[in-house]
């Protein structure tokens, strides 16, 4: 059963912060799916199991960002 969070993401300013993020975030064990929305700074993780929210933080960070 997958399981969902979101997150929100500052200091996206157009696609490739989109896809930096994506990239990094898609690498953390377990997630299927990640849904970036430019406009919102929006973060969905879609996960087979729970992801720990500091993995999703380090993520992030490794992108150059921070979550809100």
């Amino acid at each position: 059963m997958s399981s969902s969070k979101s997150y929100t993401v500052t200091g996206m300013t157009c696609a490739h912060c989109v896809a930096s993020v994506t990239e990094e975030v898609q690498e953390i064990p377990g997630v299927e799916d990640v849904d970036v929305v430019l406009e919102s700074g929006s973060l969905t993780v879609t996960s087979s199991e729970p992801v720990d929210d500091a993995a999703v933080k380090a993520a992030v960070e490794d992108a150059g960002y921070q979550l809100a």
